[in-house]
């Protein structure tokens, strides 16, 4: 029987696997269904009416379909709140103060993390893979953007354990597949491991079960 619930896109897509790694920290099953974007699979009439921009990833339950990865996550942890880690999007008994203090972190991520890190991966990790030549410009103009924001957040991150105070929430989540490929697929990981706090923070988000899961899932064979 398959599961109920399915997530369309590549795995080794950041944004794919940030989706995953929510689904495995709420425990709730799920199948990726591939999406041959070299083939142009993600611009397809069927495709385009689950993810309108032709991106990946895209979500789709018994109930409905989401895009957009950050948007997915919080519908899963509000849809699925009795599952799994029940704290990721924060504590009942902590309110809307709880709840703000994540926000404000994953809206940090997307706005001030996500541009510079992801145009770093890009033209080190995913343009030797698709056959293109690396922009080195970029990386010097990005890396230079990044540093301002990891500074930023090893302030942060020794003020507390986690971004939003003491617990993991979806707050750290989100920066899990960037900071993964900047460490493990790019020669910029002095970028996270070089800052104390951050490489703290880094060695035990990074050692969760769910987020070795997904990386066990990007590592694994692509099917013939």
């Amino acid at each position: 029987m398959a599961a109920p619930v399915t997530v369309y896109g590549p795995v080794i897509s950041p944004a794919v696997a940030r989706v995953a790694a929510c689904l495995l920290e709420k425990d709730v099953p799920f199948q990726i269904e591939p999406v041959d974007m070299s083939k142009g699979k993600h611009k397809s009439p069927s495709f385009l009416k689950l993810q309108p921009f032709g991106q990946v990833p895209a979500f789709k339950d018994h109930l409905t379909t989401v895009f957009e990865s950050r948007a997915i996550c919080r519908y899963i942890c509000d849809q699925y709140a009795d599952r799994g880690n029940q704290a990721l999007f924060g504590k009942k008994e902590d309110g809307a103060v709880g709840r703000a203090a994540i926000e404000q972190w994953i809206e940090s991520e997307g706005q001030s993390f996500n541009p510079p890190s992801l145009a770093i991966i890009f033209q080190l990790a995913f343009a030797p893979m698709m056959g293109r030549p690396t922009d080195l410009a970029v990386v010097e103009q990005n890396e230079s953007k990044l540093a301002k924001v990891l500074d930023v957040y090893d302030q942060r991150l020794g003020e507390s354990q986690y971004f939003a105070g003491d617990d993991f929430s979806l707050a750290d989540l989100v920066h899990l597949p960037n900071a993964d490929f900047l460490v493990n697929r790019t020669n910029k990981a002095g970028l996270i491991t070089e800052r104390k706090n951050l490489a703290r923070w880094w060695d035990d988000v990074s050692a969760r079960p769910a987020w070795k899961k997904v990386t066990e899932m990007q590592s694994a064979p692509r099917p013939s």
